[in-house]
């Protein structure tokens, strides 16, 4: 009678087994996120940003002292690595004229890849 038992109990297990096609192509709708935090880039540029005293004069969304972020980004748009390391430099020497005549301060303690970082991150809050 066990014997009986156990064999039915293992038809049923099977009878009530999945009966999904696993070869069958999702169905599933990936949604896409713009959300920029999860990007490495972001988060170092935004770190070293944070770290530093670059909001003493820029802003996100609006011009302060100097130009906001989402202005350089949209002036830079597909700036290349060569136009990158360029604006980095611009981060470690200071300088005026590109923004109108108040000048940038200069951070000649900036390492040149955390400048690159920060110019990276910049680059991403393109309004769209």
């Amino acid at each position: 009678m066990k014997k009986l038992f156990g064999i039915c109990l293992i038809a049923l297990a099977v009878a009530c087994g999945s009966n999904e096609d696993k070869s069958a192509p999702s169905t599933e709708v990936k949604k896409e996120t713009n959300d920029l935090s999860a990007n490495p880039d972001y988060q170092k540029g935004l770190a070293l940003i944070g770290a530093n005293d670059c909001l003493t004069c820029h802003k996100v969304n609006e011009a302060s002292t100097g130009p906001a972020y989402a202005d350089i980004a949209a002036k830079y748009a597909g700036a290349d690595d060569a136009k990158i390391k360029e604006v980095a430099g611009k981060i470690i020497a200071g300088g005026s004229g590109v923004w109108g005549q108040v000048p940038m301060t200069p951070h000649p303690a900036l390492a040149e890849d955390d400048a690159i970082a920060m110019v990276k991150y910049v680059l991403l809050l393109k309004k769209s």
